[in-house]
This record gives C-alpha cells, sequence and structure tokens, in this order.
C-alpha cells in the first residue's frame, strides 16, 4: 500500500474578501518583510487545510546554504513567517552555510508519520549532486537532517517531486548533471516510507533541460522544465503522457515565444481541488542574478485542454483566487498610455508597430529624461499599477555590460532599474525592476502606489542605476487596478 501525500485538500478553508495574486510583486509577509522561500514548494497541513510554502531562504551577501524557510497561508495571498524549517549547521558536510540546499520538498508520510524533506544536496562547485533528507513531526518542522545520497547510484542536480492523487504514490524529478554523460531528466518513484528511490519510471534522455515539475488532470500527465541557462529565464516546455512511464510527447512551449515563461523559470506546479472546478497553477520563480534576495514569484493560472493535449500559462497582471471553489477571475484595470503621456529630457516617443497606438517612450534616462502619466484616477487606498515595458538588453554586444545573450560570449544584464515618483512627492520614489523582455516584447511589472481619491494624480518614471547606467526601459503604457476591497462589485 503507497502512502498517502497532502498536497492539496477540497475542504480548505473559504477565502474571506478579495485577496490578490499578483506575479512579480513584491511580496511582503505578514511581519511587512519580503516573502523569502524561492524555487520550493506548496503542501497543505491534513489537519487544518492551511497551506505551507516551503523555499531557499536568501539573503544579501548570501548565495547557498542560507537553509529552507517557511510560510503559511489559508488563501495563497496572505503569508505568515514561521523562521527556518531546516536551519544550517556550521560545519556541517551536507548542510553547511556553504554548501547548495536548492529547490526544497515537502510531504507528508503516512508510513513513517512524518514530514519528509527532500532537496538538492551539494557542494558549492556542484561536484558532490546528491538528494538531502530531513524529517519533523510538524509541517513547519524545525526539520532534523538524514541523510544525502545519490539516487540509485546516480547523479542528482535540479530537483522536484510529484505525487499523484489518484495513488497517493510520490516521485522525484531530477536532472543527472550538465556533464555529457548526463543530461538527462529521471522520474524515479519512491518507496512506502518516502525514505529512498526505489525504480527509474522514465528517462527524458538528453534534452539537457531542469527545474522539472509535474502537474496530474484527470486524463493526462504534463511535465514542465526549463532549460539550463543559469537564472537568466528562457522557455519553458511541457511533455504529455497518459502515464508516468510514457510514452511521453515532443517538449513544446508554454508561453508566448520570447516572453521566456514571462522571465521566469519552472519549479512547482499546484492543482486546487475546489468545490466548483479544478484549477492549476504554475508555481515559477523570476530571478535576479544580481541581488538574489530580491527574485520575486510568478505563479499563473495553466490552461489545459485534454482534447487538444496543450497546456499554456496564461499572464494575469493582477488575479483573485477562491481556493475553497477553485474558482479565480482576473481583475480588470484601466489602461493609460505612454503615446498620451507627456514626455521630458531627452525621453521621446518613437514609432513600435507592437505597441499601443504604435507608439512607445524611449531614452528614460536618469532624472533628467522622464514619463509622466496624467490624469490618472485613484481611489485614496493602495493600488497596484502594472508598468508595461520593454527591455532590450539583449541588443548589446557580449564585451560590454548588457551584451546579448544570443552571442557567442555574450553577457545578460537581466534588467533595467527605473524610479516611480507619484503627484511630484520626490521625498518618496518606489523602485521598479524591469527585467529583460526582448525585441518586440512587451512584459508587465507591478508596484503598490498610493493615488489620492480623484482623477488629478500624475505618475512620473525615471531611470536610476541599475550597475552599469541609469536608463529606465522603454514605456508602453501603465494599468492602474481597484483596491482589493473593490473586487467584489464596488465601484472605484
Amino acid at each position: 500500500m503507497f502512502f498517502t501525500i497532502h498536497v492539496l485538500c477540497a475542504s480548505l478553508a473559504t477565502l474571506v474578501g478579495a485577496k490578490y495574486i499578483v506575479p512579480g510583486a513584491r511580496w511582503l509577509d505578514t511581519d511587512g518583510n519580503l516573502v523569502n522561500a524561492h524555487a520550493g514548494c506548496i503542501t497543505t497541513d491534513p489537519d487544518t487545510g492551511r497551506f505551507y510554502l516551503f523555499g531557499e531562504y536568501k539573503v544579501e551577501g548570501q548565495v547557498e546554504g542560507g537553509g529552507v524557510s517557511v510560510y503559511s497561508s489559508d488563501d495563497l495571498a496572505t503569508w505568515e513567517h514561521h523562521g527556518q524549517a531546516l536551519q544550517p549547521i556550521e560545519g556541517h558536510p551536507y548542510i553547511s552555510p556553504q554548501n547548495v540546499i536548492q529547490r526544497p520538498k515537502v510531504v507528508w508520510s503516512d508510513a513513517s508519520k512524518q514530514y519528509h524533506m527532500w532537496w538538492h544536496a551539494d557542494n558549492s562547485t556542484y561536484g558532490l549532486l546528491l538528494q538531502g533528507l530531513a524529517t519533523a513531526d510538524t509541517i513547519s518542522g524545525p526539520y532534523t537532517f538524514l541523510s544525502a545520497t545519490a539516487p540509485l547510484g546516480n547523479w542528482s542536480q535540479d530537483f522536484g517531486m510529484f505525487t499523484d492523487y489518484k495513488d497517493g504514490r510520490s516521485y522525484a524529478l531530477y536532472s543527472n548533471g550538465d556533464r555529457k554523460e548526463g543530461r538527462d531528466v529521471y522520474l524515479t518513484s519512491y518507496n512506502e516510507e518516502v525514505s529512498a528511490l526505489d525504480s527509474v519510471v522514465h528517462r527524458f534522455d538528453k534534452y539537457d533541460l531542469e527545474a522539472p515539475t509535474i502537474i496530474q488532470t484527470d486524463k493526462s500527465y504534463y511535465a514542465l522544465m526549463s532549460h539550463k541557462t543559469g537564472y537568466r529565464p528562457n522557455n519553458v516546455v511541457v511533455f504529455r503522457a497518459d502515464s508516468l512511464a510514457g510514452p511521453w510527447s515532443q517538449p513544446s512551449f508554454v508561453s508566448p515565444l520570447n516572453t521566456r515563461t514571462f522571465n521566469s523559470q519552472s519549479g512547482f506546479a499546484l492543482r486546487i481541488n475546489g468545490s466548483a472546478q479544478t484549477t492549476f497553477l504554475y508555481i515559477g520563480d523570476q530571478w535576479d542574478s544580481n541581488s538574489l534576495w530580491e527574485s520575486r514569484y510568478i505563479w499563473l493560472p495553466m490552461h489545459i485542454d485534454d482534447d487538444k493535449k496543450t497546456l499554456e500559462i496564461e499572464w494575469h497582471d493582477i488575479y483573485d483566487l477562491d481556493v475553497h471553489t477553485g474558482k479565480w477571475k482576473a481583475i480588470r484595470g484601466r489602461s493609460y498610455y505612454a503615446h498620451d503621456a507627456k514626455v521630458n529630457g531627452n525621453a521621446f516617443k518613437q514609432e513600435a508597430s507592437f505597441a499601443s497606438g504604435n507608439t512607445i517612450v524611449t531614452g528614460i534616462y536618469g532624472n533628467d529624461s522622464t514619463v509622466t502619466f496624467e490624469g490618472i484616477e485613484g481611489t485614496g487606498k493602495p493600488q497596484w499599477v502594472s508598468f508595461y515595458y520593454q527591455n532590450t538588453d539583449d541588443m548589446g554586444f557580449g564585451d560590454q555590460p548588457g551584451g546579448s545573450p544570443d552571442r557567442i560570449g555574450g553577457t545578460w544584464q537581466l534588467r533595467r532599474i527605473s524610479s516611480v515618483v507619484v503627484n511630484g512627492d520626490e521625498d518618496n520614489v518606489q523602485t521598479l525592476f524591469q527585467r529583460d523582455t526582448h525585441k518586440s516584447i512587451i512584459l508587465s511589472t507591478p508596484l503598490l502606489l498610493n493615488l489620492n481619491k480623484g482623477k488629478n494624480n500624475n505618475i512620473t518614471v525615471g531611470g536610476l542605476y541599475n550597475g552599469f547606467d541609469y536608463k529606465g526601459a522603454d514605456l508602453d503604457r501603465i494599468v492602474v487596478y481597484p483596491p482589493e476591497a473593490a473586487s467584489n462589485g464596488t465601484k472605484w
């Protein structure tokens, strides 16, 4: 008999009011601190149905070895911090601050009556390629280290985990390194206790992919994986199969080409068994290689068509998810276009066939060359504002900062940084991170801003220093969203 894993319950607490999920935003916990749980997983307490988010803990100046942090939530939007579930131990051979502790996943084992945490365990040079195991009696821990082993004697790098909701059996997914002898992704079953792997179910041979995860519908299995570009985003692909043992389909893209999966990397997927519908969420990471602790989260609905055998990730700036019913809805906002905005200094409007009104504003440089959106209606309450932009840093040369990743020896700056000032308040400058997009690819990034009530607000965008210059990204438009209390039909 297989053990039971509680990934998500249909009896989750009912969502009270509107709780927006805002991909790419600065998510703050209930203490007002950045949510710090990267490349992890979401599981639930089988008794309370409360969500628990586990992920890599990263602080400024630290790349690896920060341990695993844990948060809990009733609605997937409001997160309470519970500290570190797995604490680094100085001098430990596998979980010291100098070790790699990546992509943690947590499951409940009925056989052992404990929670089991697995992760990619390694040294700083990626010379071990192991899987770590720690256990705890309670979901939030603390977890006690048990072992770090080579799965069935093989290498293991990027790590994922999947539990079949039909029979409760769990599986590990892991790439077996970057060496030419490797470059595979293994799908391997666990034993009943989830204490060791027992047999290889399938091998994705020589696709050279990583960051694997599986989402399951009533008819199919879909495996999402990322290409190997380090912390640079790329076009995530998906495979489909009727059985975990295969045969699996050829890979296909999950998002519009050259959006690089909306500047994110795969890592986990969540099935929500609601009372009204089943919803599937893509749980991705938007890495910031210049400051990993500022990396953001891209959580988006997935549209799956089992008849057409397709999976697509849907972009929404903001959506409201009821975790009890499984229903979600995109929040509508009001658009203000750059072609109607006022430019200052060397900022100018340029023809762009791909932009709104065939116009985009470029040359946004420092505080002297800015663009101002006027006549913006506000509510007097905090509101999300999404900035739609194009960042073509990939147009440079390989020997220059921001050089092209598509060029031999190229580098990639990954971001522009803009200043955002509301109603001329220079003492309250907001920082807007604008990751690389591509030529003619417009993406968005959000900020939570305080707008005065009425239609006389203005927002001015300039440039801030990002490591090599003061230039902000080109702007297409901004979209102003209602406050959370207004999403249930209240007019604003």
